[in-house]
């Protein structure tokens, strides 16, 4: 569970920056910018810190010239190392550099100093002996102002790393998807075409918008979400907005796009008279081959009743791959648990995950939040003055036992059919 935040340097963050230089100080022989450098950038420049409560416990400043930004301060406090807040700290830096139209990213590292694999999880390249780091910051400023206007957004690095288990499903996108959309050329030295429009399919909650952004974040890509409901909303109607919809995309140089419940806009068309949906599904038939002619783009529709899905709109030639994506596995159950077990509770996690074998991801969620509420009220009330280290086994298995689970058996039962039936990996 996360208890600390990122916002911008305030003057009064002044002692606790000072705090971690000295930490920082005490482990360097001689630090890449001198004291007086880094505070006048703090007060020039762009600088964010990591709080916890009202202390300051990480804070990175960054100096920009031109296309280029330069790290000139980058520390964490000791008790609060490898949690993610260095990668959080960067990705704001970096969130905020962009809108000044900076395109590289670089930190000079104390030969002394051991940072390489944060710098590394956070996308920064070691360049040579003399620990030279730098980042490419993945979209240009031009495309800032069009990704708003779409709705759109870079999605955060740590976003497949967040996905615990799922093995199997994350195996198969990082093969199938992100490896050769990553490697354009080197898929085609082996005759392979990146793909660029796939299927999820699976029961409600698993978990397939996730996945979606994760992809997103694994090809750091913007990730741009196409509503048609909001669409629907258009004077010129659902399939006017959805052909310039997919025509303003193409100002990107990347981007993954995402539809989800894509069966009310691509539903099994015919009958008399035509179904509402018709132009729609017709429309979006002939968006798609136009949108796999340009590449750095990839498609991804997402359902939970595929059964319902036009075939023409299954077919080959249009989507690449129709991928399952089902309920979690046990070590998956494990992952989600552990997001929101607090760590001063003292529970048995294997028992939670045991006792959640077909639960979505929601479902588990549910529970989970469920427990804390009540042991939280349970605390409250109490005129005990002990403490209470928050929720007991008992509580979460109480909970898991009062929610109702968004799969059924027989849901479940489908979703296998259809693998058998329509699955394409």
């Amino acid at each position: 569970m996360t208890h600390w935040r990122i916002r911008d340097f305030q003057p009064t963050d002044l002692d606790g920056f000072l705090r971690l230089w000295e930490q920082y100080v005490s482990q360097v022989e001689v630090p890449v910018y001198a004291l007086n450098e880094v505070i006048a950038s703090t007060r020039a420049d762009t600088a964010v810190v990591a709080t916890v409560g009202d202390d300051v416990v990480g804070v990175t400043v960054a100096r920009a010239a031109h296309d280029q930004a330069w790290i000139v301060f980058f520390a964490v406090d000791e008790s609060w190392q490898r949690r993610g807040m260095s990668r959080a700290m960067l990705s704001a830096i970096e969130q905020r550099l962009a809108t000044q139209g900076i395109h590289h990213m670089s930190i000079l590292v104390p030969d002394n100093v051991e940072p390489s694999a944060a710098l590394t999880r956070a996308g920064f390249a070691d360049q040579r002996h003399l620990r030279y780091f730098e980042r490419t910051i993945p979209i240009r400023q031009e495309e800032i102002l069009l990704l708003r206007e779409l709705g759109g957004r870079m999605v955060g690095r740590d976003r497949w790393d967040s996905i615990g288990g799922m093995t199997v499903e994350k195996s198969l996108l990082e093969r199938r998807l992100v490896l050769p959309l990553a490697n354009p050329e080197k898929a085609a030295q082996f005759g392979v075409v990146p793909p660029r429009a796939i299927v999820l399919f699976g029961p409600p909650g698993t978990g397939k918008t996730t996945f979606a952004k994760a992809v997103a974040s694994r090809l750091e890509w913007p990730f741009v979400e196409v509503f048609p409901s909001r669409l629907a909303s258009s004077p010129r109607g659902l399939a006017g907005e959805l052909r310039e919809a997919f025509e303003r995309i193409e100002g990107l140089d990347h981007a993954v796009v995402f539809i989800d419940e894509v069966e009310e806009i691509a539903s099994r068309r015919g009958g008399e008279p035509p179904s509402p949906t018709q132009a729609v599904t017709n429309e979006l038939l002939k968006v798609i081959p136009a949108f796999r002619e340009k590449p750095g783009r990839l498609l991804i529709c997402a359902t939970n009743f595929i059964r319902a899905i036009d075939p023409a709109f299954l077919r080959h030639g249009r989507f690449d791959y129709v991928i399952p994506i089902g309920l979690p596995d046990e070590e998956a159950r494990r992952a989600i648990w552990l997001m929101f077990v607090p760590p001063t509770a003292r529970v048995d996690i294997d028992a939670l995950v045991e006792a959640t074998d077909g639960f979505s991801p929601a479902d588990i969620e549910y529970a989970a939040r469920r427990a804390s509420q009540e042991a939280f009220e349970r605390a409250i009330g109490s005129s005990s003055t002990g403490t209470d280290d928050g929720p007991s086994v008992e509580d979460y298995l109480s909970a898991i036992s009062h929610t109702k689970v968004t799969v059924s058996s027989e849901t479940a039962r489908e979703f296998e059919d259809d693998i058998v039936a329509l699955a394409r990996i």
